[in-house]
């Protein structure tokens, strides 16, 4: 066998093989557009590597593990932000120079990206139903099942010592996080007299911030490339994503800032 080489190992042959534009041309922007969205593919893989094993080391108690892991999901986090930069040198006219191309196909069917919400306790089942009939179904229904990354921090606060509701360790896994008046002052304790814990909530708030700070620079790109037509492959596209925009994550962790 020839020596490893960093083609080889990286794949390159076949990676640098799958950007393929469909339009005549191709049109010079249709590259970009791929690309980027590729390449936030691929982060979005790392992200839910980087979320399992955050959730391990939370439930673990690992503390530097933890703080490790969040300080990597938020720099991604960043990077996933200013990608949009890039996607905004691509003026409306030329994108629509090849949209047409794109048919039904939508950013909204990134299951990759659902899998993230999941994760992040923003679960519908509707979601996994649209996917039906499609390898990512199995994955997705698998998600939707699984503790969030909620229930492991309020495991974490279990292990440090803090009476959490039995009832908040045990929630539907396919609902979004309740609010807990008793969690709530459990926070506000932790915030007044923990300063270790104070800032794992913190990274949490990071987290959903950051997650908010994409879906804003989405919908702004969004705007600036149709304005309010539709989104590609029928979605309400702006519309839409507008009502995604400032639905906290994790709400109690809000919700106490008023209280301190």
């Amino acid at each position: 066998m020839p020596p490893l080489t960093y083609g080889r190992y990286l794949h390159l042959d076949e990676l640098l093989a799958l950007q393929q534009p469909l339009s005549a041309g191709p049109e010079h922007d249709e590259l970009l557009f791929i690309t980027i969205h590729q390449v936030y593919e691929l982060w979005f893989k790392q992200v839910l590597h980087e979320l399992d094993r955050l959730r391990r080391v939370l439930e673990a108690g690992q503390v530097p593990e933890v703080f490790a892991s969040f300080k990597r999901i938020l720099t991604i986090l960043k990077i996933l932000v200013a990608q949009v930069d890039i996607l905004e040198t691509m003026t409306p006219v030329s994108f629509l120079s090849f949209r047409t191309r794109l048919e039904a196909a939508s950013g909204f069917e990134s299951w990759q990206f659902r899998e993230i919400e999941f994760i992040l306790g923003h679960r519908r089942a509707a979601v996994v139903t649209h996917h039906a009939q499609t390898p990512a179904a199995e994955r997705l229904g698998r998600r939707l099942t699984e503790p969030s990354l909620y229930t492991s921090f309020l495991r974490f606060l279990v292990a440090r010592g803090y009476p959490v509701p039995g009832e908040a360790l045990d929630p539907d896994p396919a609902a979004p996080p309740a609010e807990d008046e008793r969690v709530r002052a459990l926070l506000v304790e932790i915030y007044r007299q923990d300063p270790q814990v104070r800032e794992v909530c913190e990274r949490m708030v990071d987290l959903d911030e950051g997650m908010q700070e994409w879906r804003y620079r989405h919908i702004k790109m969004v705007e600036r490339t149709i304005g309010t037509k539709p989104g590609t492959g029928g979605s309400a596209g702006a519309e839409y994503l507008r009502t995604t925009l400032s639905r906290a994550l994790f709400p109690d962790l809000w919700a106490i800032r008023a209280a301190l």
